[in-house]
């Protein structure tokens, strides 16, 4: 066996962004989160109601119409979930200093007419 080392890619780190530039990032986070606890909560409630309401107690129709209510807030919460997690993706992956730049390095060149079978 050699002693030769490991072989390992060189390390790419970036230099920290200080915590100003970090805010809309922190915010996305939050808010994530926040939504994440209101669609859970907004879950558990709807599972209760739901029970209230088949049960047919003398509050039946307020727990179906609480029920549709719920679900309604759920899913919307669950919406902006995906809506925010995408934004908040978007921004921990783009590279620094142009946060809307495509992740290829290529410069923008003109598409040759035809596509690529039409090029070879």
């Amino acid at each position: 066996m050699s002693g030769g080392g490991r072989r390992a890619a060189p390390r790419r780190s970036r230099p920290r962004a200080p915590l100003a530039a970090r805010l809309p990032q922190l915010g996305l986070s939050a808010g994530v989160t926040v939504l994440l606890v209101a669609w859970g909560y907004l879950v558990f409630l709807a599972i209760d109601l739901g029970d209230r309401a088949r049960r047919g107690t003398e509050d039946a129709a307020l727990a179906w119409l609480l029920l549709a209510l719920a679900t309604v807030g759920a899913v919307a919460c669950l919406f902006l979930v995906l809506l925010l997690g995408t934004r908040l993706w978007r921004s921990l992956t783009a590279p620094p200093g142009r946060p809307d730049a495509p992740r290829d390095d290529r410069p923008d060149e003109p598409r040759p007419p035809g596509g690529r079978r039409a090029a070879r």
